[in-house]
């Protein structure tokens, strides 16, 4: 028989963390770090929960943990935008529509009692966490902070009542041996304007004195995008310590006007292989097979850019990618994966196809709306599983 539990005592969060390993069976899934899955139920970690609530899930089948959600309420998000959304995400369960049905049933209850008339997902807490499902280009090596869900997932999501909202686009982008003719013509306009300057970090100590500056203008420049949150300043030193020490200073970009940055990339190699054998774990040698990953690696994922909304248009993105394009190549990579992109984002599409980019994976991020009607039968069906609440793991 099956049933639903809050995340409540240890056990809980022991079978919470342990799920994605024991559902997730298809060739191409990465294993979560674990000290990101821990962070999601650690509210004195996780400082999203100082305007976020939630609830966290397990779906279990006698003493077996089968399935896990987490469902939650992004209040700064609905305050910015007058919305009354729920947000689900984490979402992992065997090919099994009864258990994919029960989450989602436990996140609509949750939410229908908040009085909530909309629930969105997969999203997590902010950006910083995957979003969307995977729904094309599964014969291809995942990315960093990117969903890899088993194809059957998100049949069994449309199943329970859930529909698009809004999908991502990947692209891969070859590595020229040289730079596109129309590249170089671009950047020999630019070298005849004063005040745009190139900058690339040679090691960390220089790279750290600009992590704030690049967090700063990610938060402006993103601020109107699908589902973001600025981050304030407490989460700005967060994101510093815990990405700093990965990044590689090759492939950090930045342009300057005289002393002000008006755009930057950052990218990192492909550690997929490595985060498999690894298991998800640093210690007491994951960090050997990411670092050995990282070395073999031919694809170059671009994880965050930026460009400040005045400077666009003027050449900005030319410098950034080309700066890029030469370090992938010095480096031996052969592709970029482009991470997630809107859609609609058309400008930034461009971009991407200027060099021969390609779309071959797509991720999607569905809605269901939480009527009256539809908030009271989700409040009836909560009858057989655990109460729900605020998750206080």
């Amino acid at each position: 028989m099956l049933r639903i539990t809050e995340v409540e005592t240890r056990r809980d969060r022991a079978a919470f963390l342990k799920v994605p390993a024991l559902v997730n069976r298809h060739a191409r899934w990465v294993p979560p770090m674990a000290a990101d899955e821990r962070r999601i139920l650690d509210r004195r970690r996780n400082l999203a929960y100082r305007y976020c609530d939630a609830t966290a899930a397990v779906a279990w089948r006698g003493d077996v943990p089968v399935g896990r959600v987490v469902g939650l309420v992004n209040r700064r998000h609905n305050e910015l935008t007058g919305e009354a959304t729920a947000r689900f995400g984490f979402l992992d369960g065997p090919d099994d529509p009864e258990v994919v049905r029960a989450l989602l049933d436990h996140v609509e209850t949750w939410a229908g009692r908040r009085g909530l008339r909309r629930v969105v997902g997969p999203l997590g807490f902010t950006d910083q966490d995957p979003e969307g499902l995977q729904v094309d280009g599964f014969d291809t090596e995942p990315s960093i902070a990117s969903p890899c869900n088993a194809p059957y997932l998100p049949p069994l999501v449309e199943a329970a009542g859930y529909q698009k909202d809004v999908d991502y686009v990947v692209y891969r982008v070859p590595v020229p041996e040289l730079l596109p003719a129309m590249y170089e013509r671009i950047l020999k306009r630019l070298s005849g304007r004063g005040g745009l300057r190139l900058v690339e970090p040679r090691r960390r100590r220089e790279l750290r004195a600009w992590s704030r500056p690049i967090l700063e203008l990610m938060s402006e420049t993103f601020s109107t995008l699908y589902g973001f949150v600025p981050p304030d300043p407490d989460e700005l030193e967060d994101l510093v310590r815990r990405f700093q020490p990965v990044l590689d200073p090759r492939f950090v970009k930045m342009v300057v006007r005289g002393d002000r940055l008006v755009g930057f990339i950052v990218a990192m190699p492909n550690l997929a292989p490595g985060m498999r054998r690894s298991r998800g774990r640093l210690f007491p040698l994951g960090f050997v097979h990411l670092l050995l990953a990282a070395r073999r690696s031919r694809q170059l994922d671009l994880l965050v850019g930026g460009i400040r909304l005045g400077e666009r248009g003027r050449g900005v993105d030319v410098l950034l990618g080309a700066a890029m394009m030469v370090s992938a190549r010095r480096a031996g990579f052969t592709t970029m994966d482009s991470h997630h992109e809107l859609e609609d984002n058309l400008a930034v599409r461009a971009e991407m196809e200027r060099p021969g980019g390609v779309v071959y994976k797509r991720f999607r991020v569905y809605r269901r709306s939480l009527g009256p009607e539809r908030a009271d039968a989700a409040i009836d069906s909560s009858k057989s599983t655990t109460e729900p609440g605020d998750h206080t793991a």
